[in-house]
């Protein structure tokens, strides 16, 4: 279905825009890669965002989504930070450093698994992400999130974060890429978000890989290791818009 539809019918269901959540939580960790491993996981349309020289940013997230459009699910997303191919800063890394500290950086992500299947095909047809219905169990603790993902029968990684924040943000924006019937598009999500928690140097952040090709991809980026930072958002909402082909 085209991206111009005015809305999308999927699974006997009519989505509207903006496609809204009402209720979630979201944490995340960031971790400083080679951006030559990186190129490597990203489609040719894109290239990674250098922050340093020869770096760029990975980030592993995971999201229980309590009330929302699409549904009530689990989602682990993992991306790096990308500029469309050719179209970085005219200053390399200082550019992107600066893109990133604004907020105005687009990430692509490259395994969006989640653990229902009506959320799956909508991700999927309307924005091109890489969404496959897995079993991903999310834990929350008084001080703590974690998460684990079963791919495909086998445990691909498991995720623990300091949970915690007392800032709060109205209008933040973020922008993904992606690609829709190989066609590179750009889809933008405004959030409202109490609660929000931000570590520099990892502390507390802790990586477990397992087996299988997420697995394997992510040890070709070096990780598990340190990260550079965690964030948490203990109540986030959030609208999507439909997405602009670029």
């Amino acid at each position: 279905m085209a991206a111009t539809a005015p809305n999308y019918e999927i699974q006997d269901r009519t989505i509207r825009f903006p496609v809204e959540v009402r209720d979630a939580s979201s944490g995340a960790a960031t971790f400083l890669v080679p951006s030559a491993a990186a190129l490597r996981l990203i489609p040719p349309e894109f290239e990674p965002a250098e922050v340093l020289p020869g770096r760029g940013i990975c980030s592993v997230a995971m999201v229980d989504y309590r009330d929302n459009d699409l549904g009530d699910y689990n989602e682990i997303a993992i991306g790096f930070m990308v500029h469309p191919r050719g179209a970085g800063p005219r200053i390399p890394w200082l550019g992107s450093l600066r893109e990133l500290i604004t907020g105005r950086l687009a990430s692509h992500i490259i395994h969006m698994p989640v653990d229902q299947s009506f959320t799956c095909d909508a991700g999927s047809i309307i924005w091109g992400y890489p969404k496959t219905v897995q079993q991903i169990d999310i834990e929350l603790t008084e001080d703590r999130a974690r998460a684990r993902l079963v791919y495909e029968g086998r445990h691909a990684l498991s995720l623990t974060l300091p949970r915690g924040g007392d800032r709060s943000l109205t209008g933040s924006r973020i922008t993904t890429l992606s690609l829709i019937q190989g066609v590179p598009h750009r889809t933008t999500a405004t959030q409202e978000i109490e609660g929000m928690g931000v570590r520099l140097g990892g502390r507390g952040v802790e990586l477990e890989l397992g087996s299988g090709p997420i697995a394997d991809e992510l040890r070709s980026l070096g990780l598990p290791k340190r990260a550079l930072m965690s964030t948490w958002m203990e109540r986030m909402q959030a609208r999507f818009a439909r997405p602009e082909r670029l």
